[in-house]
């Protein structure tokens, strides 16, 4: 009796795909695959963008530093409305208003004006965040490690291409057609995603009768009483929360500082030319869309706690090293290394949210979002400063040593109920 590698595929994906929750997947995963792309695409163009506006590392750092705190800033409301209006309806609006603003980087011609593009983006990339978690939590209640290693590998994924598209498009075109010309590709997935998700109530329904969910919220005393200020305070400061979050916090703000000057520091001080480092950061976020897949396999087998420590720490080794190391195939080595780091996202994703109660917790996630990225965002500022003070490699080392503190507030995360210890 042969094997049929095609029937058992199904057979595992099928949780993943019955009752039209693939097509869920698919569309939310594609909108953040463009999301988090061009997020990282402004980075990747630093190199083209310091030349016309004639600013240094500091003011580029800034730059980037203000895509992400006002995507920060929107975390809280976008957890707000994503208990009120439903992820649906914060999915397509994130997707057009993000598109919207692509087109007014092609149209400000001074850094300050840039600066506003900038901060339009963030803003609307700054609702998409919570209701991909919700939505993703909600959808796959059962195997949100792989739902969201899945997704969040199609974020990385595009964190790779788009960076390198547009790199080659701004060698050809110029840096401002170059982000103009994804405008259209949000604007088509937010038609998709307004098709495939169910609206909010759907998915209650039926995460309800699978979980009996409704029940606990009428036990725990009304949707009035449960969306105070109290129960969102008290959700954001459990142990385990405030656990995951710091230690997230530690990641992003490392990650940052890391992504935000890859390509510039490669150009800096390792000479390389603008489209081979636009190749090898294309490469970090390859290799990090696998470790985020198996990290979220990972973590559905063996827990979230001995993932979580194992990524951290194995991101330490390759900062250390690559300030001492020359060469393209060392550097490569080093990025394929490097991106262990990206592994981490989808692990204190599905964790956290799982662990916020229901009835508050699109309001909280919005909350624990803005924390770890609004203090997050400020690493592409300091690696800036740093930089600017001719101190690249002593920046690098700093975000080696910035990690260390992650490894020990992982290994004492609380186990998830009900998970792998």
């Amino acid at each position: 009796m042969g094997i049929d590698p095609f029937g058992r595929l199904a057979a595992r994906t099928e949780p993943l795909r019955g009752g039209g929750r693939g097509w869920v997947l698919l569309t939310v995963a594609a909108g953040w695959f463009v999301t988090l792309g061009l997020r990282f695409v402004v980075p990747a163009l630093l190199p083209y963008i310091k030349d016309t506006f004639t600013v240094g590392n500091a003011a580029a750092g800034f730059a980037v530093t203000v895509i992400w705190v006002t995507y920060a800033g929107m975390q809280l409301p976008a957890g707000v409305l994503s208990d009120s209006l439903g992820e649906r309806r914060l999915l397509t609006a994130s997707l057009f208003l993000a598109g919207g603003s692509l087109l007014l980087f092609s149209v400000f011609p001074v850094f300050a004006l840039f600066l506003l593009a900038a901060g339009l983006f963030g803003l609307g990339t700054g609702l998409y965040g919570p209701a991909r978690g919700l939505v993703l939590s909600r959808t796959f209640r059962d195997n949100d490690g792989t739902a969201f290693g899945l997704t969040l590998a199609a974020g990385s994924i595009g964190s790779a291409v788009l960076p390198f598209v547009a790199t080659q498009v701004t060698e050809a075109a110029g840096w401002e057609i170059a982000l103009a010309a994804f405008a259209p590709l949000f604007f088509v997935l937010g038609a998709g995603v307004w098709w495939a998700v169910p609206p909010k109530s759907a998915v209650e329904t039926v995460t309800a009768r699978s979980t009996g969910e409704a029940r606990e919220e009428e036990t725990d005393g009304g949707a009035d009483r449960e969306r105070t200020l109290s129960a969102v305070v008290g959700a954001a400061t459990r142990r385990r929360v405030v656990v995951a979050t710091l230690g997230a916090t530690f990641m992003l703000f490392t990650l940052q500082g890391l992504t935000a000057f890859y390509t510039t520091y490669l150009v800096e001080t390792k000479a390389f030319a603008e489209t081979t480092a636009a190749s090898l950061f294309a490469l970090l976020f390859l290799v990090g869309a696998g470790f985020q897949f198996f990290s979220g396999r990972a973590t559905d087998r063996y827990g979230h706690r001995r993932v979580l420590v194992a990524l951290a720490l194995l991101g330490i080794p390759p900062l250390v090293a690559f300030p001492l190391v020359e060469g393209r195939l060392a550097i490569m080595a080093l990025t394929a290394v490097l991106a262990v780091r990206i592994g981490v996202s989808p692990v204190v994703n599905a964790y956290v949210v799982s662990v916020i109660p229901a009835h508050v917790r699109g309001t909280t996630w919005g909350v624990v979002r803005t924390v770890f990225f609004g203090i997050g965002a400020t690493g592409s500022l300091a690696v800036g400063f740093v930089a600017d003070a001719g101190l690249f490699d002593v920046a690098m080392y700093g975000l080696a040593a910035l990690t260390l503190p992650a490894v020990f507030i992982f290994a004492v995360l609380p186990d998830r109920a009900g998970q792998p210890k």
